[in-house]
């Protein structure tokens, strides 16, 4: 969002926004480096009140960075900016619906409290992703489709000039990913 913001008119809003969004992951990511150095889990983590209030204030900040990045993108859909080209600000608009999209679903694994469907979280799973090998892992449709936000406008300003081209790209990555993702809820693992 920082490189799109770049293309709007400087304003308050966007100000609010940026410090918003950097109070927001220093309170998210300041949480799990804590919890993990203190060897607790920070997601799913509901054993004492404590946790319980805290979890839960990581998935309202998490919800408010989805709508607020939303409201903040509203001039890429309502303004001509005719520094760029068609097919990238198309690409700009893809990633931002898809983002907004695939980060709410966000909420279906907290309202489970789990990541894993079919199994216990932290089953056998791949290296660096640590997405499960054995179960389903509704983390893996969650990723792509959250970074449907930089891999959308980099496509097509580096490689698709064709609107068209854009639109295709989009359309596929978004129904590879809610496949993905009713898989998932399905139980059906993606790596076996």
């Amino acid at each position: 969002m920082a490189w799109y913001l770049g293309y709007l008119n400087p304003s308050t809003a966007i100000v609010w926004y940026t410090w918003g969004m950097i109070a927001i992951f220093v309170f998210e990511d300041g949480y799990v480096a804590f919890q993990a150095a203190r060897g607790q889990l920070s997601h799913f983590n509901v054993s004492r009140p404590i946790y319980t209030l805290l979890y839960s204030l990581m998935g309202i900040a998490a919800t408010a960075i989805s709508l607020w990045t939303a409201f903040i993108s509203t001039p890429f859909f309502t303004k001509s900016f005719p520094d760029l080209s068609p097919a990238y600000l198309c690409g700009i608009r893809l990633g931002i619906i898809l983002f907004i999209i695939f980060s709410m679903q966000g909420l279906v694994m907290g309202a489970r409290l789990t990541h894993t469907v079919g199994g216990a979280d932290g089953s056998l799973c791949i290296p660096v992703t640590n997405w499960s090998k054995i179960y389903d892992d509704l983390r893996i449709s969650h990723f792509l489709g959250m970074h449907a936000l930089q891999t959308i406008p980099l496509l097509s300003y580096y490689m698709c000039q064709n609107i068209k081209v854009v639109l295709l790209i989009a359309l596929l990555y978004g129904l590879l990913t809610a496949t993905i993702f009713v898989q998932a809820l399905q139980g059906r693992p993606l790596f076996r």
